[in-house]
């Protein structure tokens, strides 16, 4: 026999009378304690990333047609009947038609056109967690002509 398996029966056998001692001083009333354990959960909040917002600006050439007007002068003539005339030639005359013309200034001005919003919500979900408890039971031996009422509440 080696020297590892002789402690280890010698201290097997040492358990067995501390057990054994143990119950013999108990013959009036005795009692043990029975514990399971219970698994504790404990939630903690971690950040697992992010979401930034943010604005673009890009380009966008538009072409749009506009209407504008502009005066014209129409000169005509006409033969008349030479009809006599009271005034003498050599008074110069002048005659000024101012024109006009429609032209654009453009400009540009900014608008609102939407919106865009973030908010966070809260999604509940269910995780299983498993794991293996231990539990001590009593386990109640019976030994020669031992009468035992078993009153399990």
């Amino acid at each position: 026999m080696s020297f590892f398996k002789e402690d280890s029966q010698k201290e097997t056998r040492s358990r067995k009378q501390e057990q054994a001692t143990d119950t013999e001083f108990a013959r009036d009333n005795a009692h043990l304690e029975l514990r399971e354990e219970e698994i504790d959960v404990h939630k903690h909040r971690a950040e697992t990333g992010d979401v930034t917002l943010h604005k673009d600006i890009i380009e966008e050439e538009k072409e749009i047609n506009v209407p504008v007007s502009h005066d014209q002068v129409v000169i005509e003539r006409k033969a008349v009947n030479h009809e006599p005339s009271e005034e003498p030639i050599g008074k110069e005359e002048t005659i000024q038609i101012p024109v006009t013309a429609e032209k654009l200034d453009v400009d540009k001005h900014t608008v609102v056109t939407g919106e865009v919003s973030a908010h966070k919500q809260a999604v509940e979900e269910t995780e299983q967690i498993k794991d293996v408890l231990h539990k001590e039971v009593a386990d109640v031996e019976e030994h020669g002509d031992a009468e035992i009422i078993n009153d399990d509440k």
